[in-house]
């Protein structure tokens, strides 16, 4: 069966910047700006209090794991957040890999484990833009295990570790998004594969990208009217349909341009097009510079 998260999640290639333990006590706050670069927490002991723009705060407890795919504007805190004039102050450095916000002395109130990743693949913007834009999942035991496994191998100098890294990543990152489908996820691909006549829509398309697609085919593969379909996946998704599937198409392109795995008719074909010079205006307009030039850099 054609399963459309593991091919986003495939194409991503992510891998590990650096990963950090992090202890707050009293009233603390840390605010990130907007990095585009993919992070990572999970709750060890205690709570504290994330905050993202569109979306209410979060209350997380021990186990809790967020993923942002795409950090943007949001902070973490005290549950009761200090002033904002006190957000931001420099951490101590209280072990390696581990450091302290807040008061200092004593044990610290919450403890997490955070880690920033990156994804290798050149149409990162494209595929990240697919998925939802928080990702929180609660009582997955298996999330803090393969975290605990992902800062172990990030921390140790054992042969091949970039490889297990991003196979381990490839697992974290599948099983993160396929616990967060529920009604309460951001719009995104993992929310519209909770929804089974959506899913049947969608992995028709991931299997035949090159099919001439309407809205109309789609709506047939998710057995329901035209209109309900279109206003169903744009809600869902957060694009609608023929974006998403351009948004796919493009990523694929790009994927096979950098294998060289054929050439731009070739790759055309590929994706849906009709020809070479249809592709060529299409991709130029959506990736920023011709296929060839693209195909030549990458």
């Amino acid at each position: 069966m054609i399963d459309p998260l593991a091919d986003v999640v495939g194409l991503l290639r992510p891998g590990v910047r650096y990963t950090k333990i992090v202890g707050a006590a009293g009233r603390w706050g840390v605010r990130r700006t907007e990095t585009g670069e993919p992070s990572y927490c999970v709750v060890l002991d205690g709570a504290c209090l994330l905050t993202a723009a569109d979306m209410d705060p979060i209350a997380l407890e021990p186990g809790d794991f967020v993923l942002i795919p795409a950090t943007y504007d949001f902070s973490m805190s005290s549950l009761r957040p200090p002033p904002a004039r006190d957000f931001d102050k420099p951490p101590a450095q209280v072990a390696p890999g581990e450091v302290r916000h807040g008061t200092r002395d004593g044990p610290p109130d919450v403890r997490f484990l955070i880690g920033h990743c990156e994804f290798a693949a050149p149409d990162a913007a494209l595929l990240v833009s697919l998925l939802p834009r928080v990702v929180h999942v609660r009582g997955e035991a298996r999330l803090a295990t393969l975290v605990q496994l992902v800062n172990d191998e990030a921390r140790a100098g054992r042969p091949a570790r970039d490889v297990v890294l991003a196979r381990l990543l490839e697992v974290l990152l599948i099983e993160a998004l396929r616990g967060a489908g529920g009604t309460d996820a951001s719009p995104g691909l993992v929310r519209g594969l909770a929804d089974p006549r959506l899913a049947h829509a969608l992995r028709a398309l991931h299997a035949a990208p090159e099919r001439a697609w309407t809205v109309a085919d789609l709506a047939r593969e998710a057995a329901l009217s035209r209109s309900t379909f279109f206003e169903r996946f744009s809600r869902t998704v957060g694009v609608a349909p023929m974006a998403y599937l351009l948004t796919w198409r493009m990523a694929l392109a790009q994927d096979l341009l950098r294998r060289g795995a054929g050439s731009i008719a070739e790759v055309a074909e590929r994706v849906g097009y009709s020809s070479a010079s249809t592709f060529t205006v299409a991709f130029a307009r959506h990736v920023g510079e011709p296929p060839g030039r693209y195909a030549r850099a990458a």
